[in-house]
């Protein structure tokens, strides 16, 4: 008796919930739409989509090369500006050109997709140069950036989506990556609850490993081969050249995993900007929702366990 009422009552909640979720936006065709680092990756696609939805979009873009190549790409409704959210001057001359270009209709929504990996590598051999370069771009210029436009999304009553990742919520390697994302996670979960107030909707972004440009394995192993020539002769002896060759060998295996459908994630993105009734989390690709996501609520000595396998032994602790 108990277990069919519960089964109907789950049926009537995810119907409830499915049903929500296709309702749309009006008038999105005059909505505003602010994207970060659109050079390529997941906001090069987003804006892509969501001018083809008929959005206006306006893509900031680190490069010239990279904005005009999106231009050439999209219709003549998308806009782009160029963006570098390490620089206060740069923000504050981007958020300008937005005032202009949304006038009194204000920001519908701004997504905050800028960010880099690398230099990514074990915490002891990093610098704190090598931290900092990191949280500038997916933390403080995030931030930032928000700031500067929260006034013009609290005009439009709008969203904001910002994208962090399954390592804000499990930190499985050393570097400023991990720290910056559990950063977006905080920041947006005390922003979301300040703006309930004005309207505003604050949204997360969850993805798992995907191959995008940032996580290409060249660019990965170029970095990690860099930072171990630096290192102390003490430090690589400790570590042996077997830490480092099974250090690569599971670099490009993470790589071969990777999901190449990047539209797991813009979709998550688009739904955040164009549902009447946004998810406050989106979890992209299976590895996310069936992984990371579970383990992240288990205790912490099975979770250092199964990620540990992963990890090469150091020289003096093999």
């Amino acid at each position: 008796m108990w277990l069919y009422l519960a089964a109907v009552l789950a049926g009537l909640f995810l119907l409830r919930r499915w049903h929500r979720e296709r309702q749309t936006v009006p008038k999105l065709s005059e909505k505003y739409v602010l994207i970060t680092g659109c050079d390529s990756g997941f906001g090069n696609l987003l804006a892509r989509q969501l001018d083809a939805r008929g959005l206006r979009v306006l893509a900031a873009c680190l490069t010239q090369p990279g904005a005009a190549r999106l231009q050439a790409a999209t219709s003549p409704r998308l806009q782009t500006v160029l963006l570098d959210v390490t620089s206060s001057h740069s923000i504050a001359a981007a958020t300008a050109w937005v005032r202009e270009r949304v006038g009194d209709r204000g920001l519908w929504g701004l997504v905050n997709n800028a960010g880099i990996a690398i230099p990514t590598a074990p915490n002891e051999w990093l610098t704190k140069d090598d931290f900092v370069k990191v949280l500038d771009v997916n933390l403080v210029g995030l931030i930032e950036v928000t700031v500067s436009l929260l006034p013009l999304v609290q005009q439009a009553r709008g969203r904001v989506v910002n994208v962090a990742s399954v390592m804000g919520r499990i930190s499985f390697f050393g570097g400023g990556y991990c720290i910056s994302k559990y950063g977006v996670e905080a920041f947006s979960d005390s922003l979301r609850i300040e703006m309930r107030h004005f309207g505003v909707k604050v949204c997360i972004i969850e993805p798992g490993y995907f191959k995008t440009e940032i996580t290409s394995a060249e660019r990965l192993e170029k970095n990690f081969l860099a930072i171990w020539n630096k290192l102390p002769e003490e430090t690589r002896a400790s570590y042996g050249e077997s830490y480092l060759k099974e250090f690569l060998v599971s670099l490009r295996k993470m790589q071969s995993r990777c999901n190449s459908n990047l539209r797991l994630v813009t979709d998550c993105m688009e739904h955040a900007l164009t549902s009447r009734f946004p998810r406050t989390r989106y979890s992209a690709g299976w590895d996310a929702k069936l992984l990371y996501l579970p383990l992240s609520y288990l205790p912490s000595a099975f979770v250092d366990i199964v990620l540990g396998w992963s990890y090469p032994k150091p020289a003096q602790r093999a």
